[in-house]
């Protein structure tokens, strides 16, 4: 299965490409990051991220996208930009009919150094561990979006089999059904 991660962001969108499948190893095809400009306005900022997106989307065909889910911060600014970044990611894929998983930044960081509340170089140093890489991707955005794409590989496998084994159970064992 191959995934395209986005950590989204105005002033530095990373995208990255992994391969791979649940409990095998984790290959890198491709990482980048989209860089705008603060003084260009909030349209031209978007249209690269598209552009970027629309670009790896194009070069490596992946199954599935995965977006990093916004949540609260301090800086509404922040948020905001964030936000309408991931949400050109989500159109992006929704194009091309593509599944999207969104993921905070706990799950992503539990999913690939084993501790929801790792630092950057703990994430940035497992990224490079699990992708067999000789140095981190830099900047942080760049192996921010492939841990993404690992987390999403691995927790979407997971998921899914899990919604297979429960669509193969009759409906009154299924979780929540009549005689549950």
């Amino acid at each position: 299965m191959r995934v395209l991660g986005v950590d989204p962001g105005l002033t530095r969108c990373g995208i990255g490409v992994v391969e791979g499948d649940w409990g095998r190893p984790v290959s890198l095809v491709d990482v980048a990051v989209v860089r705008t400009e603060p003084g260009v306005d909030l349209a031209g900022r978007l249209l690269a991220v598209e552009r970027g997106v629309e670009q790896m989307l194009d070069a490596h065909r992946p199954d599935a996208v995965a977006v990093e889910r916004v949540f609260s911060q301090h800086n509404l600014r922040t948020v905001m930009g964030t936000a309408q970044a991931g949400a050109v990611a989500i159109a992006c894929a929704a194009r091309r009919g593509l599944p999207v998983g969104l993921h905070t930044p706990s799950e992503i960081k539990a999913a690939v150094t084993g501790n929801g509340r790792a630092g950057k170089e703990q994430v940035g140093a497992m990224v490079t561990r699990l992708l067999h890489l000789d140095r981190t991707p830099r900047p942080a955005d760049a192996a921010d979006a492939l841990a993404l794409a690992i987390c999403h590989l691995w927790r979407g496998a997971a998921t899914a089999r899990i919604a297979a084994v429960v669509a193969a159970m009759p409906a009154a064992r299924r979780p929540g059904g009549v005689g549950a």
